[in-house]
């Protein structure tokens, strides 16, 4: 693997190195990395290294304005330094995010596990050669938004030595590997039936965010949004390994939030705070 062409720009206290060429022979195809920390930190500190984030959709991070949210909790001590990491999708999203091995009935997701591979065996690698990371999974975090979002929660759970916490804003929870049965509409959901194979991963935890306008559908007729009832149906399947409420699962519905990045920019602070608070193995209520 090599990376060509990185460009470091400076936004207020933010550093930003962009890698416009990552090539990854898993994915094969070149990736644009963003590499965010803050000014002034050496990014090759000693031991214990960086706590740092993994965000899918990169593309969307000025959207969902994380630049102006680090810079703002870093200059209230509400944050540690830490490296966030945004990997840009493109075309190929609708292949390369899913459940790994498991696309849908649409076939969508085909490449999710050349992703995950991406991610485990060539960006990580390629990170940890050149900045100061953590080998804590209790330090590493991994995040993404809708689809995006459904992928980082199947990263996190097949690779639990390397992420031990995961951030799902508006997350695709609806994927699928058979058409909605009117008879039993809430079957076949792929999530769903992976955490309920557990076992369950130790030391791992959950923050998941829905938006009551995130849609409209209601699959199965109860009131409820697809969106909401299929985060609170994996959190209770989460539940039922073991994990607990407010211990290991922060669950964020914004009233009136829509699904979209100026949703997700409203509750990025909360994520960024629960993931890595001071102290940063800390779990926030």
């Amino acid at each position: 693997m090599n990376s060509q062409h990185t460009v470091r720009h400076q936004v207020g206290g933010v550093i930003l190195n962009r890698i416009s060429r990552f090539h990854s022979i898993h994915l094969q195809r070149d990736v644009c990395v963003d590499i965010y920390y803050p000014e002034g930190k050496n990014r090759h500190r000693k031991d214990p290294g960086f706590p740092f984030l993994i965000l899918n959709d990169g593309q969307d991070l000025e959207r969902v304005g994380l630049v102006r949210t680090l810079e703002t909790l870093w200059a209230g001590g509400q944050l540690p330094p830490l490296i966030a990491i945004g990997v840009y999708a493109n075309e190929e999203r609708l292949q390369e995010y899913g459940t790994a091995g498991r696309p849908d009935y649409k076939g969508r997701g085909s490449k999710a596990d050349a992703y995950t591979r991406f991610v485990a065996r060539e960006l990580l690698p390629w990170l940890r050669g050149h900045y100061h990371l953590s080998w804590l999974p209790k330090h590493a975090a991994i995040a993404g938004f809708s689809l995006g979002g459904l992928s980082a929660m199947d990263i996190a759970w097949q690779q639990e030595l390397l992420f031990g916490k995961v951030g799902v804003f508006s997350g695709s929870f609806w994927w699928r590997s058979a058409p909605v049965d009117p008879a039993d509409p809430d079957a076949h959901r792929i999530m769903h039936e992976v955490v309920a194979g557990g076992p369950k991963r130790n030391g791992m935890s959950f923050w998941f965010q829905a938006g009551t306008k995130d849609e409209e559908e209601d699959r199965n007729n109860n009131g409820i949004i697809d969106a909401i009832d299929d985060t609170l149906d994996l959190i209770r399947e989460l539940e039922n390994l073991g994990y607990q409420r407010h211990q290991d699962i922060r669950y964020v519905e914004v009233q009136d939030g829509e699904h979209n990045p100026e949703t997700w920019a409203g509750v990025m602070p909360d994520f960024l705070k629960w993931a890595f608070g001071d102290p940063i193995d800390r779990i926030l209520p």
